[in-house]
């Protein structure tokens, strides 16, 4: 399968002419080929009005042909083989293992997302039957089911190129929903995404769906992105990005005539905090740990440990001087993009001559031209306060470590903070109290709380939330990984005293597809 520059547009190929985008090897500096053709409104209002004509037959299909069409897209991406690989490793700058185990993550996924639309229990059928005896009035016969809500618009993200782009969680939890999807592509991997792109266009000819079951468009800056987000065909939209650009995309969706949900995953600076337990007994071991969180993949995870807190005391003193040793010791890393690599650069520099906060360590320097040194920093719970800087993300691998007098301190800095992705707590039997006090605060806090690991690694699972209060996303009551994404992209609907040959399969007496349902308030197959 060769990369062409070309956009997909339901079952036809085309090259857009409004402008031109090549990805970057940030490991060389170097322009790739071939230049890919950025669309424009023409493109955006094809691939909606595809979108929308694919929408009632697909969101139809029996569970079994929807789930076999996941399936298809996951054995196609695992047939592009090293092709795939090869062009994400030069457009990405991440090592193969990294790429390899992001393919698998990404057909993961898709079969996670089959087996769960087979299984069924995300429609959450509930049957109130009539009680036409009832006294004073009578009830109808009542039954509900979750149906999807339309095409969906999918952004593609910088920091995966396969697990959160084009056949990533959000693609696959809105087709497994039954909502058509229109994929922007983003431009610091096009040919990754047209590889991954292909394969699903393919999956969709082969189980007989109709074309406008998926699309892919390339285009630069937000014009493209802003006109798809506002098309009227579009019923939801999923983003995995900057603050900036997750809030700009939220604007236009409140502002159409019709406003519709956007399910963006934006910043998270994911603190760590050490109680005074763990930090007696494994100081040292955990400053080395939390430098190979911090440092994994050059820190461009958005679940990586931006912030510390800790009680200023020697042991704290015994944590720094490890977590220096270690990151001293790490190499530069090549980072995604350009454009990263220049945010990270500027951000640690607004660390490092910010007059509150104190430079721990830097990495060692890289010879590319593109390569991130990590870096600690630490400053006091009062500065911490008094700088509302200190809150922003640095993307990449960069921390903050904050030394708090004691721990009520620790836990009303706590409170201070944004909504977050993650919290991680590290303790020991003896810090349980103070785990009580911690855990109710970081649970209106963040989506994920962490005991004694590092939250880098989110395993895609049943039980996952890669979610939490904004800006960490948009909707805190959703997640972006875990098979619970799906619900995103469903809304109820409740049919009243139909005839049993009008009722859609699942709500039939006779429970034809098996499923668990809730019939007059008791859960069971009936």
């Amino acid at each position: 399968m060769s990369v062409t520059g070309e956009m997909l547009i339901g079952a036809t190929a085309l090259r857009g002419g409004d402008s031109e985008i090549r990805a970057t090897n940030p490991a060389t500096g170097e322009k790739m080929d071939p230049a890919f053709g950025g669309g424009g409104a023409a493109e955006v209002d094809r691939a909606c009005a595809l979108a929308a004509a694919a929408f009632d037959t697909y969101s139809n299909t029996a569970p079994e042909q929807r789930a076999a069409f996941l399936e298809a897209c996951a054995q196609g991406i695992m047939e592009i083989g090293d092709e795939l690989i090869e062009r994400a490793c030069a457009e990405s700058g991440l090592p193969r293992g990294r790429i390899e185990g992001e393919r698998a993550r990404t057909v993961g996924q898709l079969r996670l997302f089959a087996s769960v639309v087979r299984e069924g229990s995300w429609i959450e059928a509930r049957i109130d039957p009539a009680m036409p005896a009832r006294q004073p009035l009578p009830r109808s016969d009542l039954r509900q089911r979750h149906v999807a809500l339309g095409p969906v618009a999918v952004f593609g993200a910088s920091n995966f190129p396969l697990a959160f782009s084009v056949g990533g969680g959000d693609t696959a939890s809105a087709l497994a929903a039954g909502c058509p999807v229109v994929v922007k592509a983003h431009s610091a991997h096009p040919g990754t995404s047209e590889l991954v792109g292909r394969a699903i266009q393919k999956a969709v000819q082969q189980c007989g769906l109709p074309e406008g079951v998926f699309s892919l468009l390339f285009g630069n800056g937000g014009t493209l992105g802003s006109a798809l987000v506002a098309d009227p065909r579009i019923k939801a939209v999923g983003f995995t990005g900057s603050r900036s650009g997750g809030t700009a995309l939220m604007k236009i969706a409140a502002n159409r005539p019709e406003p519709i949900p956007v399910h963006a995953e934006m910043s998270s600076i994911n603190p760590v905090f050490l109680l005074p337990g763990a930090m007696a007994k494994r100081a040292e071991a955990i400053g080395k740990g939390f430098v190979g969180s911090l440092t994994m993949g050059a820190g461009q995870f958005c679940t990586n440990p931006g912030l510390v807190l800790g009680v200023e005391d020697d042991r704290l003193k015994t944590f720094l001087d490890a977590s220096r040793a270690a990151l001293e010791a790490s190499g530069a890393q090549t980072m995604l993009t350009p454009g990263i690599y220049k945010a990270y650069e500027e951000g640690v520099s607004r660390l490092s001559t910010n007059n509150r906060v104190e430079t721990v360590a830097e990495g060692q320097p890289g010879p590319g031209p593109y390569q991130g040194r990590a870096a600690l920093f630490t400053t006091t719970a009062q500065h911490f306060n008094e700088d509302e800087t200190l809150l922003e993300e640095v993307f990449g691998a960069s921390s903050l470590v904050v030394r708090c007098p004691d721990v009520d301190t620790m836990l009303a800095v706590a409170e201070r903070l944004e909504g977050q992705l993650t919290a991680t707590i590290l303790m020991e039997p003896e810090d349980l109290e103070l785990a009580k006090q911690l855990v109710p605060v970081l649970e209106r806090k963040v989506g994920r709380i962490l005991v004694n690991g590092y939250p880098t690694g989110v395993e895609v699972g049943h039980a996952m939330v890669h979610g939490g209060p904004f800006p960490s996303t948009s909707d805190s009551r959703t997640t972006s990984v875990g098979s619970l994404a799906i619900r995103r992209f469903l809304r109820p609907v409740c049919y009243q005293d139909f005839p049993q040959d009008l009722l859609p399969e699942s709500l039939r007496d006779g429970n034809p597809l098996g499923l668990w349902r809730r019939t007059d308030g008791e859960l069971g197959k009936n």
